[in-house]
């Protein structure tokens, strides 16, 4: 396999017959470190971030990394350090982002079951903003703000009614998914808001989904956003941002979403059209920034044919990486040495007790027992849903810049599973 049937990041390329991870070769780290093994790309993730900054040149916007796509410490530095703010949507997450050196007044606190007790640890922090899901959320913000004898920032989160044309479990801006304030109660949760003790009115929020690989949703919901302004700016309140959300896609089997450069000057045409280009805009990419620029190496264990599938028995499981399990995900799966040995077809499967338990069917492979396969694309929403089903530690993560490849997260084991358990006296 070539260079060029790579899915995603060119920071993943074939050197000489072996995948490379920058400077790195994918093998030498699998035996280093052991397998299953998380593999991210440094410089994949800053080219990532590039291409939005770009998009954004000689605007007033700000950039919060949605960090439920992967929170690891050792990704969450990366956004950091280039100057990323944060997008949480719990209280352990707001914790993450400030022991990974974020700066609490550069986070942003999304979700739509904040408790007290996180809305209180936020406040005491100093947040930049709470993104209100509900009127009902509202209230309570409120009441916490003002027994604390503080104020807190708050832009509403507009469900739009659009359809993003994605996984519908992934959809967060139809009517019928939980999130945010229903269009036409937008204005009327905005008058309450300006009454309410303890709360500033900061700005505006939008998010439709995720994995979205066309302009059109994101040009349906900008146009209901600005309308949603300009009326509640009518009734004499002032919104000093807009957030749009992130949710644009990344190429596993081949997708060609818009590039975000690309997207996001398109998409600035159509502010500046409407009058909002002075505008203080604000975006919450996840997966588009660190989706491509991750893969989890696996070793093959056995080949087990059958009468109707043959299958390919690897380490790593749905526990290591769920989405094929809960989306029916496509991930691309390539050997990290190439070969010349005929390919058969697999269903290549994990170890976990589960008929569920495939990271990808009826694949073309020439991989032998103690060999290792690459799972591309698994930089999102893999090690941050990874799970200890089957008692099966998490794996260890490594980040590579250039040649040098750092231990970011070490294998969890047994007796890492059970600290916080007691037998019962």
């Amino acid at each position: 396999m070539s260079s060029a049937a790579l899915p995603g990041s060119p920071h993943f390329a074939y050197r000489s017959g072996r995948l490379h991870c920058e400077d790195v070769a994918l093998e030498d780290l699998a035996r280093r470190h052991g397998t299953p093994l998380f593999v991210y790309s440094k410089a994949a993730m800053l080219a990532s971030l590039a291409a939005y900054r770009r998009g954004f040149a000689g605007r007033k916007s700000r950039i919060f990394y949605a960090m439920k796509a992967n929170s690891s410490l050792g990704i969450l530095q990366v956004f950091a350090r280039a100057g990323c703010g944060f997008d949480i949507v719990s209280g352990g997450e707001l914790e993450r982002a400030l022991a990974a050196g974020g700066d609490a007044r550069d986070v942003i606190f999304s979700g739509v079951g904040k408790t007290r007790a996180e809305m209180r640890r936020a406040l005491e922090a100093g947040i930049g903003c709470f993104n209100v899901e509900s009127e009902a959320e509202l209230e309570v913000l409120s009441e916490v703000a003002r027994e604390m004898g503080r104020t807190a920032a708050v832009s509403i989160r507009v469900n739009p009614n659009v359809d993003p044309k994605t996984h519908p479990y992934i959809s967060t801006g139809l009517r019928s998914n939980k999130f945010g304030v229903a269009h036409e109660r937008v204005l009327h949760a905005y008058r309450r808001a300006a009454e309410l003790p303890g709360i500033s009115i900061a700005g505006i929020d939008c998010h439709i989904g995720s994995q979205i690989t066309e302009t059109d949703p994101y040009l349906d919901a900008m146009d209901r956003i600005l309308d949603l302004v300009e009326e509640v700016e009518r009734a004499g309140i002032r919104l000093g941002h807009i957030d749009f959300g992130g949710g644009l896609g990344i190429s596993y089997a081949g997708e060609q979403p818009p590039r975000a450069d690309e997207l996001w000057r398109s998409l600035l045409e159509r502010v500046d059209e409407r009058g909002f280009g002075d505008r203080e805009l604000m975006i919450e990419p996840g997966r588009s920034l660190v989706g491509n620029a991750g893969v989890c190496v696996t070793e093959v264990l056995y080949l087990k044919p059958g009468e109707q599938k043959n299958f390919c028995i690897v380490d790593a499981a749905m526990n290591d990486l769920p989405r094929p399990a809960m989306y029916q995900a496509y991930h691309a799966v390539v050997p990290l040495a190439e070969s010349s040995r005929e390919a058969h077809t697999y269903d290549i499967v994990g170890p976990v007790c589960e008929s569920g338990d495939w990271l990808a069917r009826d694949r073309e492979l020439a991989a032998q027992p103690g060999e290792f396969l690459a799972v591309m694309s698994a930089g999102a929403y893999c090690m941050s849903m990874a799970s200890n089903y089957n008692t099966r530690g998490r794996a260890a993560e490594v980040l590579v810049d250039g040649g040098q490849a750092h231990v970011i997260r070490e294998r969890e084991t047994p007796a890492d599973l059970m600290l916080k358990e007691k037998l019962a006296p």
